[in-house]
């Protein structure tokens, strides 16, 4: 089991089950929230139990973000898919390891990826990633 919560420690989850690899988000929305890109990981909803009030904000026709009311923290990106994506920066512990970036076509210009994992310009080939 892995555990999060945001700053103020007024919102925590605990996630059971298995957690998908981490990836970098490099969208227009992900990086207008955070000031950068965002690092995430997706966990099976029905796998994770949330502690405290979470504010939703619909972002997009697709999407909606979780943050607390009170400190602001970003937690959670909610597609409506049967896994929600969690922000990796929000765990107690540590992340599973980052395994690709996606929307890299949005990408700022501020910086480079040089890490050498797999770029997508948009969702991942695999559709894994929704954001």
């Amino acid at each position: 089991m892995a555990t999060g919560s945001c700053l103020c420690g007024g919102v925590r989850y605990e996630v059971e089950g298995p957690m998908g690899p981490t990836f970098g988000c490099h969208c227009s929305q992900c990086r207008k929230t955070s000031g950068n890109f965002v690092t995430a990981f997706f966990a099976p909803r029905d796998g994770v139990t949330i502690q405290g009030e979470v504010r939703w904000y619909q972002s997009s026709v697709t999407g909606r973000r979780g943050f607390c009311p009170t400190c602001g923290s970003q937690m959670f990106w909610d597609g409506g898919h049967p896994d929600l994506e969690i922000h990796a920066g929000s765990l107690d512990g540590d992340a599973p390891k980052l395994a690709y970036h996606i929307y890299c076509a949005d990408k700022a210009g501020f910086y480079r990826i040089t890490d050498g994992l797999p770029q997508f310009a948009a969702e991942a080939e695999d559709g894994d990633a929704q954001a």
